[in-house]
């Protein structure tokens, strides 16, 4: 592991917002590290049980929460969306939920339907608000990819509507408990707790020392189907084991609805690409104050996620530079024996 602390050289200092990293090779933990402060305010330390806002990286719960439905019988993959949220336009009424799932909906950006006077936070059924009164698509459903939040947030007022109970009971129910996550939360301010919580900071540009202010929330922080998960690196290993099968009880939906995660370029919550000739599955999670990346080479069953409490920094760049040096040879091949 020589070297890796070099990478978050930037993230290292009580005075600066920090980063935990964790690797994962053959279900075991390689690597387990983190820096820097999870709240300036009190120079309380980033440690690998400090639970971050993970931004888009909650989309893959989002899509595991509706493969598990679709498994319950509950719903179906090419099922209209409209069937379960009859507030949709009428230019929607085609939209099914694997277009959801996968980007290619058509459905317009709340962020860009957000007025500019707003100072409230929107909700998921803000969303669903704005999205009704905007009846048209930028595009024929299926018909092309566009990276779509909107999307993830109807999915998660799918799972609310087709089980019956709040979306981020049903993750905690279905998905963390399952799983040991016991710091992981779908958090809705006001309502719950985020437990060993970081906040949010931006850097102010030019200063020397560097400095940083809060920006822990925003406008859109509040929606929960496409960012609204905390989660630590510690929690996420359990995670990422279950995506292979885990212990007995611990595989969610089986290997081959899992397939359904693999189809480039984005399949079910997850970038799907290569990197130094590796089959990967990634994503990167951006909002105020948060920056992370995950990413997953299955067929070595290795995996680097980072989580930092900042805007700016490059942590898919740092995630891509240990597996450069854990997982890929030095002419960009695939290292031998992992």
């Amino acid at each position: 592991m020589q070297g890796i602390d070099t990478l978050f050289a930037g993230y290292t200092g009580a005075t600066v917002p920090g980063a935990s990293v964790v690797v994962i090779r053959d279900g075991r933990v390689v690597l387990r590290r983190a820096y820097g402060s999870a709240n300036l305010e009190t120079r309380e330390p980033a440690t690998p049980a400090t639970n971050y806002r993970l931004a888009s990286l909650t989309k893959q719960f989002t899509a595991m929460a509706v493969m598990l439905l679709e498994r319950d019988g509950r719903l179906r993959y090419d099922q209209p969306v409209r069937e379960i949220l009859p507030e949709l336009p009428p230019a929607a009424r085609s939209v099914t939920v694997r277009q959801l799932l996968n980007h290619t909906s058509g459905l317009w950006d709340y962020e860009d339907l957000i007025p500019d006077t707003q100072t409230a936070q929107v909700s998921d059924r803000d969303v669903l608000v704005l999205l009704s009164r905007k009846d048209t698509l930028y595009f024929a459903p299926g018909s092309t990819y566009r990276y779509s939040n909107s999307g993830y947030v109807l999915l998660g007022l799918v799972v609310e509507r087709v089980s019956g109970m709040r979306f981020a009971r049903f993750l905690h129910e279905r998905i963390f408990a399952p799983l040991g996550m016991t710091g992981t939360v779908a958090h809705v301010e006001g309502m719950d707790t985020v437990p060993r919580r970081a906040y949010g900071y931006t850097p102010t540009e030019g200063s020397a020392p560097p400095s940083f202010t809060a920006s822990d929330q925003s406008v859109t922080s509040a929606t929960l189907g496409d960012g609204g998960i905390y989660a630590s690196v510690d929690d996420l290993v359990r995670w990422d084991q279950a995506l292979y099968g885990g212990r007995r009880g611990t595989q969610l939906v089986d290997t081959a609805t899992l397939r359904l995660v693999i189809t480039p370029p984005y399949g079910f919550g997850w970038f799907v690409d290569t990197y130094c000739g590796e089959h990967r599955w990634r994503h990167h999670g951006e909002t105020s104050g948060f920056r992370n990346e995950i990413q997953r080479f299955p067929d070595r069953r290795f995996t680097v996620i980072v989580l930092t409490n900042r805007n700016g920094g490059e942590p898919r760049a740092i995630a891509e530079r240990i597996a450069d040096r854990l997982l890929c040879a030095p002419s960009g091949t695939p290292r031998p024996g992992g």
